[in-house]
């Protein structure tokens, strides 16, 4: 009973606000979460409820991700007159359940919900009559005013985004959700965020730019919103010092879909980011391989002289002609390029007593036309890579994507409204083999895989347990 009143998990909450802003994710995601990165916390809920709270808007805070059974939300949204939802494609089921819960005790309260789901899959959206407003795009000023004059808008909206990162305010992150169990809570570091792996916690998740300008098939993100300006270098430095000064950074993890673009960016990074930060926090983010091709120079001074110690890349595939299937705009060979940069540059780190980085390297498996040699030559690739933590997916058609509209409009697709499923073992294309691709992370095919690899390469385990979530 104790826990249940200190983190609002009972049967007597009261609104405190006339509108609450609902937390969408797994249930028991901040309870007793399967892994780190379910706990990590919502950019867009955080900006955006910032924005209501510095206009006078203000909200109150519910989660699905703070509850262990749909029965504890019912009596929690209660009394509100007006629901908020931010809507990925994989937290569409979770807003579609709690949307009709809403209404059954709220009837005549109003939803107002945004987020990418609402662009990529707008039919499916507007198919719930419970979603009183549906805002597409960026909601950043469009947000106070669709909040408190919902009549003057119609039921579904263009949002309208900030033309450069520059016009966002600082969020103020106590607006996140707060872990709901006293043992998560105790490595939690809120309104920070816990340890993953990449570095020591507490952890702060940022943004330094928005959208990836490159068209992968697989992706759906270029087709939500469009490309704005960079946050600049300083006011990125400078949060980061008020929030180590206010909280204490153990590392960074840099959400941008891609870090490691804008030369004249990522150079200014170089020479103030060592100098004007408190500390040169460790940190991860991503890359491409043909960027870092590209500029082997710029990439080899970010690593040595920012603390970049976990690089992730989308490699996604060994083979270049899975690699054109997904319009990728990358080959094998710069996969390798990528790969050996890496390694020699870790090795030097390593001979004078420092940390080498590592990848944390994006692999897919299960897309539609990959063959087993295909499949052999990625897990080949993963096998060389001399230091790397592979995160492996099925790959997944989502709404919104090239490839994803394809599989759908074909019937090939075995993700839906319902149950738009990222657990990593889900099947989630017909026809797809999936019995074989099992046996291949298990290592049945390692006389396939381990061709022309060094004994050291072919001795690196077997990959089931990097089989994450897509």
């Amino acid at each position: 009973m104790f826990i249940k009143k200190i983190f609002g998990i009972n049967d007597e909450h009261k609104p405190k606000e006339k509108i609450v802003w609902l937390d969408l994710g797994d249930l028991g995601d901040l309870v007793n979460p399967a892994g780190p990165h379910e706990q990590w916390q919502d950019h867009g809920l955080g900006l955006l409820r910032t924005i209501l709270h510095q206009n006078g808007v203000m909200t109150d805070l519910l989660s699905t991700r703070a509850i262990t059974s749909w029965d504890q939300l019912k009596p929690q949204l209660k009394g509100y007159e007006m629901m908020i939802m931010n809507v990925r494609s994989y937290t569409y089921p979770s807003a579609y359940r709690a949307a009709k819960i809403f209404k059954e005790v709220n009837p005549n309260g109003m939803i107002v919900t945004g987020g990418m789901h609402a662009t990529v899959a707008l039919d499916e959206m507007e198919a719930v009559p419970e979603f009183d407003k549906i805002c597409q795009g960026p909601g950043e000023n469009v947000i106070v005013d669709l909040v408190t004059n919902p009549a003057k808008h119609p039921r579904v909206i263009l949002g309208v985004g900030a033309k450069s990162m520059a016009e966002w305010p600082m969020i103020d992150r106590t607006l996140w959700p707060q872990p709901n169990s006293k043992k998560l809570a105790k490595k939690f570091s809120w309104p920070l965020e816990p340890e993953c792996g990449w570095g020591p916690g507490p952890v702060v998740t940022l943004l330094t730019s928005r959208v990836c300008p490159w068209q992968c098939v697989f992706c759906n993100e270029n087709s939500y919103i469009p490309n704005m300006g960079r946050r600049p270098v300083e006011m990125v430095i400078d949060e980061l010092n008020f929030l180590d000064r206010k909280y204490g950074i153990g590392s960074l993890v840099i959400h941008d879909s891609m870090f490691f673009q804008n030369p004249s960016w990522l150079e200014e990074w170089v020479e103030k980011y060592p100098r004007k930060a408190n500390k040169v926090w460790p940190y991860w983010a991503a890359a491409r391989a043909d960027t870092v091709r590209q500029w082997p120079e710029l990439f080899e001074s970010v690593i040595r002289q920012t603390n970049w110690n976990t690089v992730s890349i989308g490699f996604e595939s060994g083979s270049d002609r899975v690699l054109k299937i997904l319009n990728k705009e990358c080959t094998e060979e710069d996969n390798y390029f990528a790969i050996d940069l890496l390694t020699r540059i870790g090795d030097d780190m390593e001979k004078q007593g420092k940390k080498p980085p590592l990848f944390w390297s994006n692999i897919m498996l299960g897309i539609p036309g990959e063959t087993r040699d295909d499949a052999f030559k990625t897990m080949r690739m993963v096998k060389y890579t001399k230091r790397i933590l592979p995160s492996i997916s099925f790959y997944a058609p989502y709404p919104g994507s090239a490839l994803g509209h394809q599989l759908i409009a074909e019937g090939k697709s075995n993700m839906s409204k319902e149950n738009y499923h990222r657990f990593p073992d889900d099947e989630k294309v017909k026809g797809i083999d999936y019995h074989f691709y099992r046996e291949l992370l298990a290592g049945k095919y390692d006389a396939d895989v381990n061709r022309g690899l060094t004994q050291l390469a072919q001795n690196r385990k077997n990959f089931r347990d990097a089989l994450i979530k897509a």
